[in-house]
C-alpha cells in the first residue's frame, strides 16, 4: 500500500516541477468532462466538481470542466461509458481505486480492463473510511468493540450500509466481522448519501462509508463516527480514535480518487490533463473545499498513480479472497 509519506513525497516531487509540462500543446478542449460514477453531493462528486471548476483558461481546457454523474454498479457505469469515449482527452473519469484495483478480483466477467482500457492521468483526493453509527444504536456504543458487543446481542438489527457491493468500505466492514466471528449483515447502496440518510433515519444500524460522507451529521451529534481507517487519525475528526488504535490495524486504509482517460489517450494529452489537475489541486479554494467533505487534495504523475494502483490490486486479491464475495455470491 502507498503510504502518506510516499504521498506527500510524490506532491512535492510533482509541485517541483512546475505546473505544465513543456513542449508544444497541440489541442485545447472547450470544456473537458468528467465522469463519476456516484450520486451528486458525496466525495467523489466533489472531487470532480472542484477540480472541474479550475481547469478553465488552462492549455488543456479554454473553458471549466462539465461533471457527469453516472452513479450505479458501484462505479462500474462510469468505468464502461470513459472506457468507450473518442481517446483524445475530451473526457475523463474520476473514480475510487476500488473499481480499478479491487474489482478485478470480485467480477469474472468485467466489462472494463482497468489495465488496459484506462490510462492513469492523476490522483486528485486521498480519504479515509468510517465505522459510524446512528439512532438505532444506543448512545452507550463509544467505540468499535462496544458495536460488535452490540452486534452480537442484537443480531437482528447488526447490519451496514456502504456506497456499493466490492467497494473499499464493504471489505473493511465485513473483514471486521469476520475477523471477530461477529455476523455484520451487509446492506449495499447506490452511493454512500442514501446509506447515511437510512441510518440517520433509524433503518439501518451503521454504515461503512468514506469518512467525509458522515462528517457533516458527525458534527451535528446526529450520527457517531466510532473509528477511521488511515493510519493516524484525520485531521478532520480528531477526537475518533483510528481502527489501529481500537486494536484492529489490519484495517488500516487510505483510498484515493483517480482520474483516468480511456486508453490510447496521447501521451502528451494526458501529460496536459495532468498538469491542469495537478495545478487545481494547489489552490487554496480547492483543498479547503475538499476538506469539508473529509478529504486530503492530492495530485500526482500518471506514472505514481499507476504505480499506487498495481499495489493495491496486488494487495486487495488475498483480502477478497478471505472475504468470500464475488459477484456471483
Amino acid at each position: 500500500m502507498t503510504t502518506r509519506r510516499q504521498f506527500v513525497q510524490s506532491a512535492a516531487s510533482l509541485a517541483a516541477l512546475g505546473a505544465f509540462p513543456l513542449g508544444a500543446f497541440a489541442q485545447s478542449f472547450d470544456a473537458v468532462k468528467i465522469v463519476n460514477g456516484f450520486p451528486a453531493g458525496g466525495t467523489a462528486d466533489s472531487t470532480s466538481r472542484r477540480v472541474a471548476e479550475k481547469l478553465g483558461g488552462t492549455p488543456y481546457s479554454k473553458s471549466a470542466g462539465v461533471v457527469e454523474n453516472k452513479p450505479g454498479a458501484g462505479g462500474r457505469i462510469a468505468c464502461e461509458t470513459v472506457k468507450s469515449a473518442n481517446p483524445d482527452g475530451s473526457v475523463l473519469l474520476l473514480t475510487p481505486y476500488s473499481c480499478t484495483a479491487i474489482y478485478p478480483h470480485i467480477y469474472s466477467k468485467l466489462s472494463y480492463d482497468p489495465f488496459k482500457d484506462l490510462v492513469p492521468v492523476s490522483m486528485g483526493a486521498v480519504m479515509t473510511h468510517a465505522l459510524t453509527v446512528g439512532p438505532m444504536v444506543p448512545a452507550s456504543v463509544k467505540t468499535v468493540k462496544d458495536f460488535l458487543a452490540w452486534a452480537k446481542a442484537n443480531p437482528k438489527d447488526a447490519n451496514y450500509g456502504s456506497p456499493a457491493a466490492g467497494s473499499t468500505p464493504h471489505f473493511l466492514a465485513a473483514l471486521l466481522g469476520i475477523n471477530t466471528g461477529v455476523d455484520l449483515k451487509h446492506v449495499p447502496y447506490r452511493g454512500s448519501l442514501p446509506a447515511v440518510a437510512d441510518m440517520l433515519g433509524g433503518q439501518l444500524a451503521s454504515t461503512s462509508t468514506p469518512t467525509g460522507d458522515a462528517l457533516a451529521n458527525h458534527r451535528a451529534g446526529k450520527v457517531r463516527i466510532l473509528a477511521t481507517s488511515g493510519a493516524k487519525r484525520t485531521p478532520f475528526t480528531p477526537e475518533v480514535a483510528t481502527y489501529a488504535e481500537q486494536g484492529f490495524a489490519d484495517l488500516t486504509t487510505e483510498e484515493w480518487f483517480g482520474f483516468y482517460a480511456p486508453a490510447k489517450t496521447p501521451a502528451y494529452v494526458v501529460a496536459n490533463a495532468n498538469a491542469a489537475i495537478n495545478a487545481a489541486l494547489r489552490e487554496r479554494s480547492v483543498i479547503e473545499s475538499l476538506a469539508v467533505m473529509g478529504l486530503v487534495a492530492h495530485g500526482s504523475s500518471a506514472a505514481d498513480m499507476d504505480k499506487s494502483q498495481k499495489e493495491e490490486f496486488a494487495r486487495w486479491g488475498p483480502l477478497v479472497k478471505k472475504v468470500g464475495f464475488t459477484a456471483e455470491s
